[in-house]
């Protein structure tokens, strides 16, 4: 397995009908800066709910704006040269030559002002889910490059079961079949069914990635590890 939290969590050998597993959200990531700026609001902290839509960061972006509006107002101009020159050709006052640069006048500007319209999207960071806050790897006022780590949001309203199980296993193991997980953190029993089983057999441990979903996630925490019980096999 590539997740060496899940790893950690795996005894050597399962034993019996046990194997050893974390719980996983299904949404969660790392929201990067998409420009270099200054972080002027960085409205949620640690452990703070937010909802889909919601702004996570926002960017000083007055230089963007003001190009914008430039781009924007060169746009308008460049509109209004061709419907002159329109108006021109109709009259057989201009060729067709000053109408099709005037055309291309505007198509740049046109195009000029959806790239800084692009820019000043990106000021802002919006969430992508219904979620938490993880941590914040910056902090409002500093300055960061493009690219930059911001937050690592998680939605643990969505949790998935992650096992390794030993690979001996995969002929009982189906899509839908129950078993029972209790955390170690709660010491209560979930009621969890097959979702999907791993592409690969890990060689040196000689385990199997075995994903479940949780029916009901309330209480529960994205990391919690935990021990997952199977029926003896008939």
């Amino acid at each position: 397995s590539d997740d060496p939290l899940l790893e950690s969590n795996v005894s050597a050998s399962a034993s019996g009908n046990e194997a050893r597993g974390v719980l996983r959200a299904r949404d969660q990531a790392v929201l990067a800066s998409e420009l270099a700026g200054r972080i002027v609001e960085l409205p949620f902290s640690e452990g703070e709910s937010f909802k889909k839509g919601d702004t996570l960061a926002r960017f000083d972006c007055s230089a963007y704006q003001a190009q914008l509006n430039a781009a924007q107002a060169a746009s308008r101009g460049a509109g209004e040269e061709l419907a002159h020159n329109r108006q021109l050709a109709a009259l057989k006052s201009v060729g067709r030559f000053e109408v099709s640069r005037a055309e291309a006048r505007l198509s740049e500007a046109q195009a000029q002002s959806q790239v800084y319209q692009v820019q000043v999207r990106r000021c802002s960071v919006i969430a992508p889910f219904d979620g938490q806050v993880v941590a914040r790897k910056v902090q409002r006022y500093e300055s960061v490059a493009a690219g930059a780590p911001l937050l690592d949001v998680v939605d643990n309203r969505t949790l998935e079961i992650h096992l390794l199980v030993p690979s001996r296993w995969m002929d009982r193991l189906k899509p839908g079949q129950p078993f029972t997980f209790v955390p170690d953190e709660t010491g209560k029993p979930l009621q969890a069914t097959v979702k999907r089983l791993g592409a690969r057999i890990d060689e040196g441990s000689q385990t199997l990635l075995l994903v479940a979903n949780v029916p009901d996630a309330s209480g529960l925490l994205s990391g919690m590890s935990g021990t997952a019980r199977f029926a003896e096999p008939k």
